[in-house]
This record gives C-alpha cells, structure tokens and sequence, in this order.
C-alpha cells in the first residue's frame, strides 16, 4: 500500500514528460482558466446578491495579497460590504 502513491507519482511525472512544455505550460493555463470560474463560481453561490462589479472584485480580492488588492483597488472599500 505504501508504494501505490509513489507509483503514482512516478507515472505522472512520466505523462508530464510525456507531454512537452507546450503540453505542460497548455495544462497549466486550463487548470488556471478552471480554478478561476469555480472561485467565480463559488463567489455568485456565497453572496447571491452581489451584481457583477462585486463579484468581479471579491474574486480578485480572494487572489491577492489584502494590502495588494486595496493598493490596486481602492474603490472597492465601496463596492464591497
């Protein structure tokens, strides 16, 4: 049993060589794109009446350091309760 995640992880690491680092760098780049619609996705579901402004910006604010967010988004004191 103990092997099995050893294993596993030698056989991935063989796919990821596999694929190329255009393969890998596409790879990151969708799971990136999917990670990000589920957290906008779990945004909407959490504060159903929140409109898109703040949608749009309690995603990022959840993305970014606290003081980088306020830093590049100073307005959004006021868009977000």
């Amino acid at each position: 049993m103990g092997d099995t995640a050893r294993d596993s992880e030698k056989k991935q690491v063989e796919i990821f060589r596999r694929m190329g680092s255009e393969g890998r760098l596409a790879a990151a780049v969708e799971l990136t794109r999917i990670s990000r619609r589920l957290l906008l996705e779990g945004v909407q579901r959490r504060h159903p009446d929140y409109d898109e402004r703040q949608i749009h910006l309690e995603t990022i604010r959840l993305t970014l350091p606290e003081k980088l967010f306020h830093a590049a988004y100073p307005e959004a004191g006021e868009s977000l309760p």
